[in-house]
């Protein structure tokens, strides 16, 4: 399957493009596949280029691509200036960004800077050499506690379950890894470290790349006394909430956020970053945020708000006003490749609890039809927002979590890592279909390497591609009405809530422009104008529940 042309796109996109733009993330293994190995590849995305461009995103982000034992699916890098070979290579990575700018695409990448692979040849030094070497300093190596040193250092928990420390044979140092025993943690307070990840930004943005997103951009500095936590296993996977935590949103993280910033402002246009940081509050991400640190952050609060107008409103309403203060946009966000996808979350009973997996909430039995109906709403809202939009590849078709993967061909590494009682993210990772039909509906010539649910052929690019009222529809009208209507976007006009209900929210940008979004169980009075888009039928003057309409008053 070779590049299709591309036609481009005509609306321009000044240096602070970021501010406004919807930018669409590319999970590459489950994206298209270009060769029949039933991985997604750099060749699958060319191919697909006019799709993204008819969708009328302004930008992608493609998730690692670099060589790695995908121990982690990417994330655990082991060179950051190469090309995965199932994925492609080099050229095939600097043809991509070439076409996507040809088509008016900006390219994001993705960075790890908090970990490596235990196969980068730097681990391999590491391992290879003596405590208190030049090599273990550029990790976190550190002598056991016991009477032999047969205990780990402290009692830190690994993101994926487990302990955080890994034992270098059997009576050698313990490692950190907050994450996989095959991600160690890179140690920041060493200037190689700190010099190489600037080396390889300059690597990617002098091949055309745009910007990069940050990985656990929250981590990266740790305590050098290490305390222990004393901490249940929940409490240590939840979000942060406390200050001072020894690994999490420590303030020597900001300093590496400046001197990133200086990188990406060295070049012209300037490149820019967006940080996936997992913090306290909207205020504190405020902090990574300011003119001299970070462009942007991912507004996760508003994804894991309750299908609740109120608390949707109240939620949105903190974070621009956090991001405000600093004067950066917020960057909404439903779905990612780390959460439940959110037709199924917002399908489930939307009770909130304190011990729920931050990337699974919420718990239950799921409703899809229900799940969808609010979906569909919600896109409406979010794109009604000041800010830029941040879409998981596949949600623009309405695609659900997929529950029921058999045990044996779960690969995230929750699965053993949580001794079987967590499955993990592999849910949201299926690769999604472009045809009714076929060994993976169009996603290759062959079956992928997760399976697709026998269903998936009615929720395809074919199905929905001229069915008006799908929700791949809604997504095109959506996203060519945020461009033509002067009042959307980060250039539009002022946001004003309309009231403050706790059923329905209401919201007008600029002069003409109004948001209803009903979250009861009742239908509303829709206000005078026109309706130019609505998520679900309108009744008359009505909108029905879990529904929101568009509104121009002429």
């Amino acid at each position: 399957m070779g590049p299709r042309s591309v036609v481009p796109v005509t609306q321009t996109q000044p240096a602070d493009w970021y501010r406004s733009a919807v930018t669409y993330q590319l999970y590459l293994r489950s994206f298209a596949d270009s060769d029949g190995d039933g991985l997604g590849d750099i060749g699958g995305i060319r191919s697909r280029l006019p799709y993204l461009t008819a969708l009328g995103v302004d930008a992608v982000w493609v998730n690692p691509w670099y060589p790695s034992p995908q121990a982690d699916g990417g994330y655990d890098v082991a060179d950051y200036r190469e090309i995965h070979p199932p994925f492609g290579d080099l050229a095939q990575a600097r043809a991509l960004i070439d076409e996507a700018h040809a088509a008016g695409l900006k390219v994001l990448l993705d960075i790890v800077p908090n970990h490596t692979s235990d196969e980068h040849p730097w681990f391999r030094a590491a391992r290879a050499a003596a405590p208190g070497s030049a090599e273990r300093a550029r990790y976190i190596f550190r002598p056991g506690t016991g009477e032999n040193g047969e205990l780990p250092p402290n009692d830190w928990q690994s993101v994926f379950g487990g302990s955080a420390w890994q034992r270098i044979g059997a009576s050698g140092e313990w490692y950190l890894h907050l994450f996989d025993p095959k991600q160690p943690d890179l140690n920041w307070d060493n200037p190689q470290v700190r010099a190489e990840f600037e080396s390889v930004l300059r690597f990617w943005f002098d091949l055309g790349a745009d910007g990069f997103r940050i990985d656990v951009a929250h981590g990266l500095i740790k305590d050098p006394e290490l305390p222990s936590l004393n901490l249940t296993d929940q409490q240590l996977l939840g979000r942060v909430r406390t200050a001072d935590h020894p690994y999490w949103d420590r303030p020597g993280v900001l300093e590496v956020w400046q001197e990133w910033r200086k990188v990406g402002d060295s070049y012209d246009p300037p490149k820019v970053f967006v940080a996936e940081a997992w913090v306290q509050s909207s205020a504190r991400l405020a902090e990574y945020l300011r003119p001299e640190r970070l462009h942007t952050a991912f507004d996760f609060e508003l994804m894991r708000s309750r299908w609740h107008a109120k608390e949707l409103r109240d939620t949105a309403r903190a974070s621009l006003e956090a991001h405000d203060s600093v004067g950066a946009p917020v960057m909404w966000t439903l779905s990612n490749h780390d959460v439940t996808r959110h037709v199924t979350r917002l399908g489930r009973p939307q009770r909130r609890s304190a011990d729920e997996d931050q990337h699974a909430w919420p718990e239950g039995e799921t409703d899809l039809l229900l799940g969808t109906r609010r979906a569909r709403a919600a896109i409406l809202y979010v794109l009604a927002l000041p800010g830029g939009v941040y879409l998981y590849q596949g949600e623009e078709l309405g695609l659900p979590e997929v529950e029921d993967l058999p045990e044996e061909l779960l690969q995230d590494p929750t699965w053993e890592r949580s001794g079987h009682t967590q499955r993990g993210r592999d849910g949201c990772r299926v690769p999604i279909p472009w045809t009714r039909s076929g060994p993976s509906f169009g996603f290759g010539d062959a079956a992928g390497w997760l399976p697709q649910p026998a269903g998936w052929g009615d929720l395809s690019v074919e199905a929905e591609d001229a069915d008006h009222g799908s929700m791949l529809s809604l997504y095109r009208t959506a996203l060519r009405l945020r461009r033509e209507l002067p009042q959307l976007g980060a250039g539009g006009g002022p946001l004003v809530w309309t009231g403050e209900e706790d059923q329905v929210l209401g919201l007008t940008r600029g002069q003409g422009f109004i948001c209803l979004l009903n979250t009861g169980e009742v239908a509303v009075p829709l206000p005078p104008g026109r309706v130019v888009l609505s998520s679900s039928p309108t009744e008359g003057a009505l909108l029905p529940p879990d529904a929101a309409a568009w509104i121009v008053t002429d």
